[in-house]
């Protein structure tokens, strides 16, 4: 299912990047699209869940399904009127958000710049876009509540329909309005409200269905605020260093916003599909591990899981830097994108690519706190790792400018990961294991030994590049050659299909 929801992921890229390209338009979209898609991957994927998570299995395990829905029908109601109220008040203060996060934008409209159309087009772009927040909220509740249940599928599924909204609107209505970011807007609009309509009968099926109502001051409302701040830092450090390149990057050139933004996501692809996909599947496990007092299992699960997104995470970022660009050309290079703007995404990406194997380790190592409830540790370290962004920031993006960024990015990321490992180790929660440590040896060799098998193969290719039809040829012989070479290494280096299996 998640693998459904980010192959359309791409494909929704591809259209935006066929209709708006990667000037003024794109730009202002996606910066109007990155805070209510922030606020996704805090909820959905992110802070959320993981307070709610931990709280809600420990009540299911202790004291059953009547409880269970009572504390729903409490987070619901209160999360409810909290959310109803920011919504309201960030449309109404649409232009005070891009002050904020446009910075370089508004100084310009204040000044009469160049970019003074790029703030008053955002504004108007975040009141359409905002609103997206009040149906995450309530797609990541009952998403959280069935991903307890260990009923996954509905969960990793409903993102597809927000995809399928914006390719959708931007298809139908382009022409329809002005500015073709406005079709787009309206898409994350329409999105957001079939993803809250969706989740509703499986709810209902699973007798989970309840009617909200206020509960500020019950107990485990109350552990689930105080654990859902400090885990907004702890597991979105990610996210929060891309809002603050967001706001650099309004200083810099036009297209800067846009060419970070696609590089972003085909890390995303990766990262989406097997890092948050296993650190989802692992929290209501290792919360429980942890409800039962089984500290074994919990430190084989984690090694599982970090074995398990190592194995994708190398091939992956070795195959995105040798095939980047090709992958780029293929999937954007249509439309109002030009060359010059996939040669930037292209730069972007070498950066990002540097970080992928950190990030997805964040998002195993992560969990590892939070099914303990443990969230001052993975605060200090989000703390410490998000003024290593901004440090990095500044010292690289005035030599590099916007690759700067995904460099400071990946920086941090790292440093992320190095400091949450080093506390599960301090803690006795979690040391890498003998088994792992070798197997690393061995996808390390794997994936040097497909890297050269793909770049020979990708030089000495015998097809002549004429046309779409053979680059799609080319990357998806490619791609198939790496699979098999990686895996055929693997598998004579001793590796099984029932290694993939976790045996807790």
């Amino acid at each position: 299912m998640t693998l459904i929801s980010r192959v359309l992921g791409l494909v929704r890229d591809v259209v935006v990047a066929t209709l708006v390209g990667a000037g003024v338009n794109a730009d202002v979209y996606f910066f109007a699209n990155r805070i209510p898609n922030f606020l996704r991957r805090l909820f959905a994927e992110g802070a959320f869940a993981q307070a709610f998570v931990p709280v809600l299995t420990e009540v299911k395990e202790k004291h059953g399904d009547d409880e269970v829905r009572e504390l729903v029908a409490k987070v619901a109601g209160t999360l409810g009127v909290i959310v109803t109220f920011v919504t309201l008040l960030a449309v109404i203060a649409s232009p005070v958000i891009v002050m904020v996060f446009g910075t370089g934008w508004f100084l310009d409209w204040m000044s009469g710049g160049p970019d003074a159309g790029k703030f008053v087009l955002a504004a108007s772009l975040l009141k359409i876009t905002f609103p997206y927040l009040f149906f995450i909220t309530f797609v990541a509740l009952s998403g959280a509540v069935l991903n307890t249940y260990n009923k996954f599928a509905v969960a990793a599924f409903t993102p597809v329909f927000l995809n399928i909204a914006i390719i959708v609107c931007a298809i139908v209505f382009r022409d329809s309005f002005s500015e073709p970011a406005y079709a787009l807007a309206t898409g994350v609009f329409v999105g957001g409200l079939i993803q809250f309509l969706f989740q509703i009968p499986f709810l209902a099926k699973a007798g989970l269905l309840v009617l909200p109502k206020w509960g500020w001051n019950d107990e485990y409302v109350k552990r689930i605020r105080l654990l859902m701040l400090p885990a907004i830092l702890g597991v979105s450090v990610h996210q929060l260093n891309a809002l603050v390149d967001t706001v650099i990057a309004s200083f810099l050139v036009t297209g800067s916003i846009s060419w970070l933004y696609y590089a972003d996501r085909l890390i995303e692809f990766p990262l989406g599909l097997f890092g948050i996909g296993i650190a989802t599947v692992i929290l209501p496990s290792l919360s429980k591990l942890h409800s039962n007092d089984n500290p074994m299992a919990f430190q084989h699960t984690i090694d599982w899981a970090l074995r398990f997104v190592l194995m994708l995470a190398f091939p992956a970022m070795a195959g995105l830097m040798l095939l980047g660009p090709l992958i780029i050309e293929v999937l954007y290079l249509h439309g109002k994108f030009t060359p010059d703007d996939a040669m930037h995404v292209q730069w972007a990406l070498m950066a990002y690519c540097s970080g992928l194997m950190s990030y997805m380790a964040v998002k195993v190592l992560a969990p590892g706190y939070f099914a303990r409830q443990d969230t001052k540790t993975p605060v200090k370290i989000g703390i410490i790792s998000m003024l290593a962004n901004i440090v990095f920031n500044f010292m690289l993006a005035p030599f590099f400018g916007f690759v700067g960024l995904a460099i400071a990015t990946a920086m941090s990321g790292t440093l992320n990961a190095v400091l949450l490992y080093r506390g599960l180790h301090q803690q006795g929660v979690y040391k890498i294991s003998r088994q792992s440590v070798i197997w690393i040896v061995k996808l390390l060799l794997a994936t040097a030994f497909m890297s050269y098998i793909v770049w020979m193969a990708h030089v000495n290719w015998p097809m002549e590049m004429t046309n779409f039809s053979h680059l799609l040829v080319k990357l998806f012989g490619l791609i198939f050659l790496a699979m098999l070479s990686y895996f055929v290494l693997l598998f004579s280096l001793g590796f099984r299909l029932r290694d993939l299996k976790s045996n807790f």
